[in-house]
């Protein structure tokens, strides 16, 4: 070889180094290193095992493999107090669920979701040589419109506050009616009610009492609040599609009058303690009963209010109970009211990496990702592309048909205190000796919630 060809070649050499290193240095300098840096994300939920997130959480990685994400599960009963206390001793988790009707009292502990995320995605290049190289993308978040577009309506109004999004939903629950295909049978109720008067008929028909009045197998759970699994839900149900306002500015409403009816509130209270009253011709239920739950799952109840998040519970429990859910019955079956219940993915306000979070919740609730978890756990749908997908299971049949008519009413900051102060309020109502005591009882329960609306 000459010396000109070993000149040439030298100087190939040179500047290929040169253009290909100077590319590289642009791929990871600046902020495309900063975004490469490994993370790690915390996960804090309840209810759900990890393997649910497994096809997300790998498929996310796969877009970004500098993130990891780490799932933890914890127990309802313990969850709560754990993840105050963590993010007091700032060592809580990024990334968190919260009920619906908890953010009010998480708010200020929520980043809200930005406009705009930076990120790096691994994107493979070139026709011959196919490379793998890290890109920057800023994406745009999706807005309040596509929010309240995608989504069922209640999830704009449950997680939207001045016009920030503090969580958003893998699923959505509404109280659904679970009922004992054998008591039925017996009892020859043909159809499941799908009005209240259908509903007080077919507890008439399937209650039953000993030679001294006990009940020995009950038609309905309504009537108290102890004992009854979602006392709250279904008395708020009640009041909400008999025509009761639950709240008027900052306080507690649902005893006021309302335009064309007369105390519907109160109406709905009486109505549902009549169940529990001895002289009422649809008494089936009292404060001696087992919890709810208990007496579905042994078979002495054959209607039962509660989500599908109980369906695990009854599997689990009472392999051989002979069940279906249907939806709930209806003041007004061409105008359908629904309660809704559910959990919200948010963002800690303390995180160090709320873009990347708040990426990953966007992520594992769009249509393509979400439909794994849904399938793996049996939840209903929040988005209302997938409604249509799961009218045809005979367990997720009766929430979804109830997805877009869901609402739920309480926005303070204690919602357990809430709920109890209703629980105590409906077991004192059920034992009212005449109308005034009855009406004290109902002022005196909500003078305790408004206590936990500030």
């Amino acid at each position: 070889m000459n010396r000109s060809w070993f000149k040439l070649i030298s100087l190939f050499l040179v500047l290929t180094g040169f253009l290909t290193t100077g590319f590289g240095c642009k791929l990871v300098g600046g902020e495309v290193k900063e975004k490469l840096t490994p993370i790690t994300l915390d996960y804090w939920r309840v209810w759900d095992d990890g393997d649910a997130f497994d096809e997300i959480i790998a498929e996310y990685k796969a877009l970004h493999p500098n993130i990891t994400i780490n799932y933890r599960k914890f127990r309802y009963e313990e969850f709560e107090k754990e993840l105050l206390e963590a993010l007091a001793e700032d060592r809580g988790p990024d990334i968190f669920s919260i009920h619906e009707s908890w953010l009010k009292k998480y708010q200020s502990k929520i980043a809200p979701m930005p406009k705009e995320i930076s990120l790096v995605y691994q994107v493979t290049k070139g026709n011959l040589k196919k490379e793998v190289i890290p890109e920057l993308r800023r994406t745009a978040t999706p807005t309040l419109r596509e929010i309240k577009d995608k989504f069922a309506d209640t999830v704009y109004q449950d997680a939207v506050i001045n016009e920030k999004v503090y969580g958003l939903p893998l699923g959505l629950e509404s109280l659904v009616m679970f009922y004992n295909r054998d008591i039925l049978n017996a009892a020859g109720v043909a159809e499941v009610p799908k009005t209240w008067e259908e509903f007080m008929s077919a507890v008439q028909k399937t209650t039953r009492f000993d030679n001294q009045d006990n009940i020995t197998q009950a038609g309905a759970a309504l009537g108290t609040g102890s004992n009854i699994d979602r006392s709250f839900d279904i008395i708020s149900i009640l009041m909400l599609q008999n025509g009761a306002t639950m709240m008027e500015g900052n306080q507690v409403a649902f005893s006021n009058q309302s335009a064309g009816k007369n105390l519907p509130g109160l109406e709905a209270l009486q109505f549902y303690t009549d169940f529990a009253l001895a002289t009422k011709n649809v008494y089936s239920w009292n404060k001696d009963m087992p919890y709810s739950l208990d007496a579905f799952l042994t078979g002495r109840l054959a209607f039962f209010f509660g989500y599908n998040y109980h369906l695990p519970t009854i599997k689990a429990r009472a392999p051989r109970l002979n069940f279906a859910i249907a939806p709930i019955p209806q003041v007004n079956v061409s105008a359908p009211i629904n309660y809704a219940s559910y959990w919200l993915e948010s963002v800690s306000a303390k995180s160090k990496h709320s873009a990347e979070a708040w990426d990953f919740i966007i992520f594992a609730t769009t249509n393509e990702r979400v439909k794994s978890y849904l399938d793996k756990t049996q939840k209903p749908a929040a988005l209302k592309s997938l409604i249509n997908s799961q009218l045809e299971d005979e367990y997720l049949y009766a929430a979804s048909t109830q997805t877009l008519t869901a609402v739920n009413w309480y926005v303070g900051q204690d919602p357990l205190a809430a709920e109890t102060a209703l629980k105590e309020m409906l077991d004192q109502l059920s034992e009212a000796i005449d109308e005034k005591e009855f009406k004290n009882i109902i002022n005196n329960g909500i003078s305790k919630i408004n206590q936990t609306l500030q």
